[in-house]
């Protein structure tokens, strides 16, 4: 039988205790045994440093050899560093250590999806920063205006305008239109020097 051992993060280090929704901060991970539910509370010494809790949170349970970690929520560190040794991360876990890993047996608990800027995974395909581009976005298209989720919306293709080019009929009617132009200018050419005939006649 292959062995399935997942680290709960928890106050205490028992299967009785109550999961700890902080993943780098906890007191203990109680890494179990999925099938025997045989355990071993590891004291989480990250907890109390300034910075850098999560990733060296997250080395500890590597290092023990866990399949997936159950916890409340996991920052973007300690996700990348976990995702890379291949470890699931089960997130929205409560109550105790035991039943929470009854939930991750029976399917129940959700994977975390990558975490957006706030470091907290929501869910797969619920991260914040991931799966909310719309909105802002939506409006700005046109220059690329930012999303809610800080997804950058792409630009629509702008198609430079060309130059209208006049129809058949449209160049028909306007030869036919300048013809009259022209003839309208030949008659008043016209009227214009029977006026100064008529006026010189006058004068004479």
């Amino acid at each position: 039988m292959v062995e399935l051992k997942v680290a709960v993060s928890a106050t205490e280090g028992s299967l009785d205790a109550q999961v700890d929704p902080r993943f780098g901060r906890c007191s203990h991970f109680v890494v179990v045994d999925a099938e025997t539910m045989v355990f071993e509370a590891i004291p989480n010494v990250s907890a109390a440093a300034t910075s850098g809790a999560g990733i060296q949170a997250a080395q500890t349970v590597a290092d023990r050899g866990v399949q997936a970690v159950i916890t409340g929520n996991v920052g973007p560190n300690a996700y990348q560093v976990l995702s890379s040794a291949g470890i699931k991360i089960m997130i929205g876990a409560s109550g105790t250590v035991r039943e929470a890993v009854e939930r991750f047996k029976s399917g129940s608990l959700q994977e975390a999806a990558t975490p957006g800027p706030a470091g907290f995974g929501m869910g797969r395909g619920r991260g914040r920063g991931g799966g909310m581009g719309r909105g802002f976005g939506r409006g700005m298209s046109m220059t690329g205006g930012m999303g809610m989720g800080g997804y950058l919306a792409p630009p629509f293709p702008q198609t430079p305008a060309s130059p209208s080019v006049p129809t058949t009929s449209e160049q028909r009617e306007i030869s036919k239109l300048e013809d009259q132009m022209n003839a309208l200018q030949q008659e008043l050419e016209q009227l214009k020097k029977r006026i100064s005939e008529l006026k010189g006649s006058k004068s004479d």
